[in-house]
């Protein structure tokens, strides 16, 4: 009798084959810069479109104030997106130490 190979299971002594592609180390450590690039693009991309549309209300009712007011509403608009979507907010570094940073619940932690 011979003994077949069942590709299911490695015998002793074979390596494991890899299910893809190796990992490049660091190949996930790009967040902080796509993030960035999210809140660039959601500030600049406000303070188009808003300049557009005061350039437009100055045109028509013959101001020139207006696009200053949207450009200024497109930065504060693209803000609040990239905030709403959490791309602003200060993230725990891994591997920190799992306790809380605010008061405690009963706010008396330290007292005496």
């Amino acid at each position: 009798m011979t003994k077949r190979n069942n590709p299911g299971k490695n015998t002793p002594g074979t390596p494991e084959p890899t299910p893809g592609p190796a990992a490049v180390p660091g190949e996930n450590s790009d967040g902080g810069y796509n993030a960035g690039m999210a809140v660039f693009s959601y500030i600049i991309g406000g303070i188009i479109v808003w300049s557009l549309i005061g350039w437009g209300l100055d045109y028509l009712w013959g101001t020139r104030w207006i696009v200053l007011a949207g450009a200024l509403l497109g930065a504060a608009g693209g803000f609040y997106l990239s905030h709403m979507h959490g791309l602003t907010s200060s993230r725990k570094p891994t591997g920190g130490s799992g306790a809380a940073s605010g008061p405690s619940e009963d706010g008396n932690s330290n007292a005496k």
